[in-house]
């Protein structure tokens, strides 16, 4: 259900890093790893799966917002994520 602003103490403005700022340029993510660097985390870290839920709240509008800067990788099996990465032109 929405709430009021005022029940907020503080409010922050949405600002998202840039693929650019947040990949690198040779490297490949899934979005469960795109999420923990979108919160300052080491892409290996271990979560517990709500906490993982949370972070992917973020991930994924930030994968489909800066989908013109990135290229897809399929996954290596059915049941496992794809990979993201920045586009290049060497690739």
């Amino acid at each position: 259900m929405p709430r009021p602003k005022s029940d907020f103490e503080q409010l922050h403005p949405c600002d998202f890093y840039t693929a650019e700022e947040l990949l690198k340029t040779d490297q490949m993510y899934t979005v469960y790893e795109i999420a923990r660097l979108l919160q300052g985390l080491d892409p290996d870290a271990e979560l517990e799966a709500e906490t993982e839920d949370i972070l992917l709240d973020w991930a994924i509008p930030w994968v489909m917002n800066n989908a013109d800067d990135l290229v897809i990788a399929e996954p290596e099996a059915d049941d496992e994520p794809g990979y993201y990465g920045l586009k290049s032109d060497d690739r």
